[in-house]
């Protein structure tokens, strides 16, 4: 695998880091990748997410999984 496609494969993740007010920042991955790079992760999400959402009972990806976990934490 190349170092792109291992970038392309970590920014497709839904986990995102925090910053220290809890705030969701963008993955790391996402600053190392030109244009053409960040154009193929979100094409990969899209397609990923839907997927995830196609699998669940509730047609919910992990990122709408957990945004709602935190609308209902709050």
């Amino acid at each position: 695998m190349t170092a792109r496609e291992l970038l392309v494969e970590a920014a497709v993740t839904a986990w995102r880091p925090r910053d220290r007010s809890g705030a969701i920042r963008p993955h790391p991955a996402w600053a190392d990748l030109d244009a053409d790079g960040r154009r193929e992760v979100y094409e990969a999400t899209v397609r990923a997410r839907a997927l995830e959402a196609a699998l669940d009972p509730d047609d919910l990806s992990s990122t709408a999984r957990a945004a709602l976990a935190r609308v209902r934490a709050e």
